[in-house]
């Protein structure tokens, strides 16, 4: 033992635990193959891919504050405005947690737009990812539902009339659609009822999502990550562990997220929010202006761009599930916009319609709105009606040999 050196025994000291773990449950090695050395990516990855760790991190605030939340709040009609004001007021640290969980649900909508963007840009969701994009998808629609569930939590005006809205499209379902509605309401309107199944809801879902972003994790380590150039791996070079490399490029990603997200949270946590949902829910007072997050503004305004309710809300939900048949309807082999200068132009004009019909979504259903309503959702459906044309008469530019 003299002969040994000390640093080789602490080393075999620190082994032995882990070598004893690892034979009975691997796990350390498993989040090593997933996120760390052991997961290879392509070493061309821009900050562009930041936003998928960005999203996680996001989901993990929602559900720790959440928890939080979860300890104050009341489920009754007559008490849930009152424990949230309980929470803003009186727990100590509760306004912190309550804002951090309240712009946080903004920015997560942020980051994970932001992460579609990229993967519509770069054509992620071709072969042979596509049930990696189906996943995605999912999770985003899940994500919309726990996020409108959340919104009618804090039980004011805009939570009551939203719910009201929101829960009475789906009477347009054939046959059962009225059924569906007052088992949600769990009666036949809005009330305690609606709020104590909200609720649960609301609390079950992000944990439905996590579940759905490990199996997303394991679709992308199937094939491996996207790159800029949208081609596949030739050589073992053009790889790099994902730790330290990439995780390092994610923490100073992490590091630029914070700086507006706190901003946010500590000077102006309201902005994002409506004024009237500061107002005690009120069956007798309607709204002005019904409006909801400003996330769910674009499928919004589709929703009204049609004067049919039954038309419009199958718009609205046609919206999001055409992107479920995207990686078909696109059938170019080429798969980055970066090549495809006419798909290019494509994707900017389909996120400038995205943005327009977000701001027409917050403004009344009348005159000039209505028109430009109509106008954009006509552009943002015509993306994806287009391009089985565009992938036959687009020429692309040469591709390059290599990633680098």
């Amino acid at each position: 033992m003299a002969n040994i050196p000390p640093k080789k025994v602490e080393e075999d000291i620190i082994r032995q635990p882990y070598r004893w773990l690892e034979d009975r449950l691997p796990i350390i090695s498993f989040i090593d193959n997933a996120v760390g050395r052991g997961y290879l990516a392509p070493k061309n990855l821009n900050y562009l891919w930041n936003f998928g760790s960005l999203a996680g991190i996001a989901l993990v605030i929602q559900i720790l504050t959440g928890l939080f939340l979860a300890m104050h709040y009341k489920a009754d009609v007559n008490l849930a405005f009152d424990s949230v004001q309980h929470i803003m007021r009186d727990v100590q640290g509760g306004w912190l947690i309550r804002n951090l969980h309240m712009v946080g649900a903004s920015f997560f909508f942020i980051v994970v737009y932001a992460h579609i963007a990229r993967g519509l840009y770069y054509g992620s969701y071709k072969k042979p990812r596509e049930v990696l994009w189906w996943f995605g998808i999912v999770i985003f629609l899940i994500m919309m539902a726990t996020a409108f569930l959340g919104y009618v939590l804090p039980w004011g005006q805009m939570s009551f009339w939203g719910a009201t809205v929101i829960t009475n499209l789906l009477s347009v379902i054939p046959f059962i659609g009225d059924d569906v509605v007052i088992w949600l309401w769990g009666g036949y309107s809005v009330g305690d009822p609606t709020l104590t199944r909200f609720y649960a809801l609301h609390f079950l879902l992000p944990f439905v999502i996590v579940g759905l972003v490990v199996i997303h994790i394991w679709a992308l380590h199937m094939h491996g990550s996207n790159n800029p150039t949208g081609i596949d791996l030739k050589k073992k070079s053009e790889a790099i562990p994902f730790h330290p490399y990439y995780t390092i490029k994610d923490v100073f990603g992490l590091g630029v997220y914070l700086i507006p997200f706190c901003f946010m949270v500590f000077y102006l946590p309201e902005a994002l929010g409506h004024t009237d949902n500061y107002i005690p829910a009120d069956p007798m007072v309607t709204p002005a202006h019904i409006v909801p997050e400003w996330y769910f503004l674009p499928f919004y305004a589709i929703l009204r761009a049609i004067p049919i309710k039954e038309l419009g809300v199958v718009a609205m939900f046609g919206s999001i599930l055409i992107l479920f048949i995207l990686p078909w309807l696109d059938r170019s082999p080429v798969r980055s916009a970066r090549y495809r200068p006419w798909f290019r132009q494509m994707v900017y004009i389909f996120i400038a319609s995205v943005f327009a019909l977000g701001y027409l979504g917050s403004q009344p259903p009348e005159g000039i709105y209505v028109i430009m309503s109509q106008f954009f959702t006509a552009v943002y459906f015509g993306f994806f009606l287009l391009l089985p044309l565009v992938a036959k008469l687009e020429t692309p530019k040469p591709l390059p040999k290599e990633i680098t």
